[in-house]
C-alpha cells in the first residue's frame, strides 16, 4: 500500500502547486476512506418522542370552542387560540363551531335558493289546530346556535345524540301548543308577533330542560293561511276586518281633529265670558262708588251739585246732535215750514245790513 504522504513521482519537488495538490489529495483520501459515523439509538428515541409530543399542539379558531377529552371524558374547554393536550391516545380535542347560525324549516322545504327561490310545501307539518278548533296552514323557521356558556358546547356534543331531530321535534310541539292557545283570527291578523315571542320563549325553556346546549336566536312565522278549501272565505273576512280597522282609525283621526278644536273654542268662550263678567262687575262697582261719592256731595250742596250734573249731561249729549240756537225774537216768529235751519238762513243773511 503506497504511503499517502509520499510525494508522487510524476510531480516535481520544486513545483509549489505540486505540494498544494498533494495536500488536497491526502484530505480527500482521508474522507473517502473512512466509514460513516454511527447514530445513537437514544437520539432516535428522543427525536421520535419530541415529534410525538408536538402532535398535541392544536389551534382553536375564533368561531370555535375546544373540548378536550381524556380517554373519551371531558376534562376542560379551551378558548380560541393555540393550546396543548396530551398526544393521542391519551387526549384529543373536538372543536365545534359556536357562532354559526343554524336553521330548520317547518311546513316547507327550500328546493332552490334561486333567484328565483323555489319552495316545496309539507302539509303534515304545516296544518295545525287553533284554540277555537279551526285549522290553519302555518310555515315557520327556527334559527339557533351553540351556547357560548361554560357548558354549552359540552352539552351540545354529549347530552343529546341527534341535535337536529331534537330541535325539530321540540319546535313543532312548541308551535302547536302556542297556536292552541290562540284563536284563528288572532293567528291570521295582529297576533303573529306575540305567537313568535311565546314560541321562542317556550322552545328555549324546553331545550334548557333537555340540556341540549343550544340558544334559540329567533322563531319567525313565514306564512299563516287558512286551508285551501276555505281560503277565499277567510280572505273576505280578513278584508272586512281590515276595512273595519281602517274606518275606526279614520273616525279616531277625525275625532282627534275636531275635539281639540271644540275644546279650544269652548275654552275661548269661557275666558271671554269670564273677562266680560269681571269687566261688568268692575264697572258696576266703580259706578256704585261714584254714586256714593256724588250722593255725599249732593247732601252738602244740592244746587251746585244739580247744576254740575246738568252741565255734565249736556256736555255728553249735545256734541252728538245737530243744534239750532234761537234767541227770544226768533223763538216768537212763526215757522212756515221745516227744517228750521232753512228758516233761519235768510235772517242770518240780512243781519250785516
Amino acid at each position: 500500500m503506497p504511503d499517502p504522504f509520499e510525494f508522487p513521482p510524476n510531480r516535481r519537488r520544486d513545483d509549489p502547486f505540486a505540494e498544494i495538490q498533494m495536500v488536497f489529495d491526502k484530505v480527500r483520501g482521508a474522507f473517502t476512506s473512512h466509514k460513516p459515523p454511527r447514530v445513537s439509538p437514544w437520539l432516535v428515541v428522543v427525536v421520535l418522542l419530541l415529534v410525538y409530543a408536538l402532535t398535541g399542539i392544536f389551534i382553536v379558531a375564533p368561531d370555535e370552542r375546544g373540548i378536550v377529552l381524556r380517554f373519551g371524558r371531558v376534562v376542560r374547554e379551551a378558548d380560541p387560540g393555540p393550546g396543548y393536550h396530551l398526544p393521542w391516545p391519551f387526549e384529543e380535542v373536538i372543536k365545534p363551531p359556536v357562532t354559526q347560525i343554524l336553521k330548520e324549516e317547518f311546513g316547507f322545504r327550500t328546493v332552490s335558493v334561486g333567484p328565483p327561490a323555489r319552495y316545496q310545501d309539507v302539509d303534515p307539518e304545516a296544518l295545525m289546530l287553533t284554540g277555537d278548533e279551526n285549522i290553519v296552514k302555518l310555515q315557520f323557521i327556527v334559527q339557533f346556535k351553540v351556547k357560548t356558556g361554560p357548558t354549552g358546547p359540552t352539552d351540545f356534543l354529549f347530552n343529546v345524540r341527534d341535535q337536529e331531530r331534537t330541535v325539530r321535534d321540540a319546535a313543532e310541539a312548541t308551535m302547536r301548543e302556542v297556536l292552541g292557545r290562540n284563536d284563528i283570527d288572532n293567528a291570521l291578523t295582529e297576533g303573529k308577533e306575540k305567537i313568535q315571542q311565546d314560541a321562542q320563549a317556550l322552545l328555549q325553556r324546553t331545550l334548557d330542560q333537555y340540556q341540549v346546549g343550544l340558544e334559540i336566536v329567533t322563531v319567525k312565522l313565514q306564512d299563516v293561511d287558512p286551508p285551501n278549501q276555505v281560503s277565499d272565505a277567510f280572505k273576505d273576512v280578513i278584508s272586512a276586518q281590515q276595512d273595519k280597522e281602517r274606518l275606526i282609525n279614520e273616525a279616531r283621526g277625525y275625532a282627534n281633529d275636531v275635539v281639540p278644536k271644540a275644546r279650544g273654542q269652548a275654552a275661548q268662550l269661557l275666558n271671554e265670558a269670564q273677562g266680560y263678567s269681571a269687566a261688568k262687575v268692575q264697572d258696576a262697582s266703580g259706578a256704585a262708588q261714584r254714586f256714593i261719592a256724588l250722593q255725599q256731595e249732593f247732601e252738602k250742596a244740592k244746587d251746585v251739585t244739580r247744576l254740575r250734573l246738568y252741565l255734565e249731561t249736556m256736555e255728553q249729549v249735545l256734541p252728538h246732535v245737530n243744534k239750532i240756537i234761537l234767541d227770544d225774537v226768533a223763538g216768537k216768529q212763526v215757522v212756515p215750514y221745516l227744517p228750521l235751519d232753512q228758516v233761519i238762513k235768510p235772517k242770518a243773511a240780512e243781519a250785516p245790513k
